[in-house]
């Protein structure tokens, strides 16, 4: 996907979910269940994610791994704080904050260290960062190209081909209603419906209401 379709599908998935009458479970509602293959889920879906975030964030490739344990331990156990009820909140976003809580400590951690004799050069390093952490999910958009890739293809399996390359022709190639209807010999409504229930469903798999 190249920036203007992720633009269109994240778009389109945030505005879909004022229509969200679908029955079925969130993944974080699927994750306060304890369903393992929810966990299976959450790390493959935003495992990448949190690496990139920590990598940005000045974490040493060889911290990488255990920071994003962390992350994952933090998230695992303090999961009830996530209100998707609350106006513009995304699972994405409380991920962050998440994880940048645990980059900031980890950062301090490190700072403690290198003021012990001898560390002066470390800790100027640690200091010399360009760019304070941000506050804000800093994802840019090619990362969120790559985690909606990720959650489209945990969905795909769960859709019949007819209702995938009508949600595929209208959401992300941007073809017209009419053309897609017409050429697929359905009503521009089913295709409208298409795109509606793969929009509600994704909107779920990335821990969204």
């Amino acid at each position: 996907m190249n920036y203007y379709k992720v633009q269109r599908v994240a778009r389109d998935t945030i505005s879909d979910a004022a229509s969200d009458s679908a029955s079925g479970l969130s993944l974080a509602d699927r994750l306060r269940d304890g369903s393992p293959a929810a966990w299976r889920e959450l790390v493959t879906l935003f495992g990448p994610l949190v690496d990139r975030w920590c990598r940005t964030a000045n974490v040493p490739a060889d911290a990488v791994p255990d920071i994003a344990q962390e992350v994952f331990l933090a998230a695992f156990r303090g999961l009830d704080r996530f209100d998707g009820h609350r106006r513009d909140a995304t699972f994405r976003g409380w991920l962050w904050t998440v994880a940048r809580s645990r980059i900031v400590e980890f950062h301090r951690r490190q700072k403690g260290r290198q003021k012990a004799p001898g560390g002066s050069t470390a800790l100027s390093r640690l200091q010399a960062i360009a760019d304070p952490i941000p506050i804000e999910d800093p994802t840019e958009p090619d990362h969120v190209a790559a985690l909606l890739h990720r959650a489209l293809h945990q969905i795909r399996g769960e859709f019949t081909t007819n209702t995938w390359e009508a949600f595929w022709r209208a959401t992300v190639l941007g073809h017209p209603t009419d053309l897609i209807a017409r050429e697929a010999g359905i009503s521009p409504a089913a295709v409208r419906q298409s795109k509606s229930r793969v929009l509600r469903r994704l909107r779920k798999q990335l821990g969204d209401l």
